[in-house]
């Protein structure tokens, strides 16, 4: 199936035919010498042989040149001017020599078994042409916050019935023959996810391997953005063919880092860039969104709402208006929605009054 979307990420795709068998790992890193020695070793310790690890440095000033170094040969290391994640991780896919492409977080670590799991699911399912897993979230102090986090993480699959949207799930152990016992009951659904990936992003990076030459067509990261690059990325791989989600945890993701692209402070560009990536969907291949249309509504008004709520609280009041009216044309019972934009039309300060009341009522609501 060719890709109904058009992709204007950054130059992100790798060259050549790959090696076979080959995993190419790209970890992408930012100032991050106190963990990235964890990410790399974990990689290492891999129980499928055939690994090589690519580190894309994006311009640190601290020692993380000298820790991924010190793995000699067994990492290669290369280095750009500080452009974002986006552009480190094009970096890593431009330099992977692998038939496979895997990507790690520096501040993330993988179990042993990932990577021998989700090749067995990709030669035993050739239809396949990415894998991703669940994922268990541990604070800085290497404590287990949630066991099972990707359901948590990612919203969206409140609104997707993963059990019932794939086309079939299948034990771990049918495709992977040495699956340790504890895991091979573990269930893979497999299936064309593109149109609920509309709902939401329901992929986490760094539990992902995919086939080089879905990596080839989908081309690369939006080099433009800073943060929420990956909801468009895995919109375009989902986009390609069925894909597959082994679902058990197989890596170690780390949350509270006061580093993490995910924070608050970036809340205004993953909302916008969402709304983004949304809209271009419905505009090139709305055929292949095959939702309810109230469904549809839904994710539109949701989508316009969390922009206008960040532009808002950005001061950009103009703007907060024109999105937060969208919202209620799609749907107009959302009384958080027009409480906002009747607070677009009042002082500036009156919207940070309003949150402050928001969440008392929220506090005093759960206790």
């Amino acid at each position: 199936m060719t890709n109904a979307l058009v992709n204007d990420a950054g130059d992100g795709a790798p060259q050549g035919p790959g090696v076979p068998g080959l995993v190419s790992v790209v970890i992408p890193t930012y100032n991050r010498a106190r963990l990235i020695g964890h990410a790399i070793q974990s990689a290492l310790d891999q129980t499928y042989p055939a690994i090589e690890v690519v580190v894309a440095d994006d311009g640190s000033m601290d020692d993380t040149a000298d820790v991924a170094r010190a793995y000699g040969a067994r990492v290669r290391y290369l280095r750009r001017p500080n452009g974002g994640v986006a552009a480190a991780r094009n970096l890593g896919l431009r330099h992977a020599h692998g038939e496979f492409i895997a990507f790690l977080d520096s501040d993330d670590r993988w179990y042993p078994w990932k990577i021998a799991a989700q090749v067995a699911v990709l030669r035993g399912r050739p239809e396949v042409g990415m894998v991703w897993t669940d994922m268990t979230a541990v604070d800085p102090a290497g404590r287990v916050r949630a066991p099972r986090y990707l359901r948590t993480m990612y919203t969206a699959y409140q609104d997707a019935d993963i059990t019932s949207a794939f086309e079939a799930a299948i034990p771990l152990g049918s495709v992977w023959s040495d699956a340790p016992t504890e895991l091979g009951e573990h269930p893979v659904y497999v299936g064309e996810m593109f149109p609920y990936m509309f709902l939401g992003n329901l992929v986490h990076t760094s539990t992902v391997v995919m086939r080089r030459a879905w990596a080839a067509t989908v081309g690369g990261f939006d080099e433009a953005l800073q943060s929420g690059e990956d909801y468009p990325y895995h919109f375009h791989t989902t986009a390609l063919g069925p894909v597959a989600l082994i679902d058990a945890p197989s890596i170690q993701y780390g949350i509270g880092a006061t580093d993490q692209l995910s924070g608050p402070r970036f809340g205004i560009q993953i909302a916008r860039h969402t709304l983004r990536t949304i809209l271009q969907a419905l505009a090139q291949a709305s055929e292949r969104i095959t939702l309810p249309a109230v469904v549809i509504a839904a994710r539109l008004a949701r989508a316009h709402a969390w922009v206008g709520e960040e532009e808002l609280r950005a001061g950009n009041r103009d703007a907060a208006r024109r999105h937060l009216w969208t919202s209620l044309r799609h749907d107009p019972w959302h009384a958080w929605v027009a409480a906002l934009l009747f607070l677009a039309w009042l002082p500036a300060g009156a919207f940070g009054g309003a949150r402050a009341v928001r969440h008392a009522l929220r506090r005093v609501g759960a206790s």
